[in-house]
């Protein structure tokens, strides 16, 4: 399983960022191979409107079964829901931290945005 990670660098010890359409990066953690692959978000940084379509577009082509992240807007999360995406929110600290907790069962599962668009 992949899961996309929403970062400020990219490194496995960068902090999580708290957007996700408008995230520095993503860290996409492959659970079988135990990597870490960086996935460029660069596009939608400064993007007037739909960062977070593209953003979900970006993490679903990646091939992520979940997404962990800070905040997450309507529009966004009902791209990732409707790829079969599921979304963990208000997720801090570093990606490898955020891993851990999500392979520990200590996230819950997001039903629905935390955020209004253009946050």
């Amino acid at each position: 399983m992949k899961i996309a990670i929403t970062t400020r660098g990219d490194s496995p010890d960068s902090e999580v960022d708290p957007r996700f359409g408008r995230a520095q990066g993503f860290l996409v953690y492959d659970t079988d191979r135990d990597a870490y692959t960086p996935v460029s978000n660069t596009q939608n940084l400064h993007a007037p409107q739909g960062a977070g379509i593209q953003a979900g577009r970006i993490v679903a082509d990646a091939g992520a079964g979940a997404v962990l992240t800070g905040n997450c807007g309507p529009k966004a999360f009902r791209v990732l829901n409707q790829a079969g995406i599921k979304v963990y929110v208000s997720v801090t600290g570093t990606a490898r931290k955020a891993v851990d907790a999500y392979q520990k069962g200590e996230l819950n599962e997001a039903t629905r945005a935390n955020v209004e668009g253009h946050w």
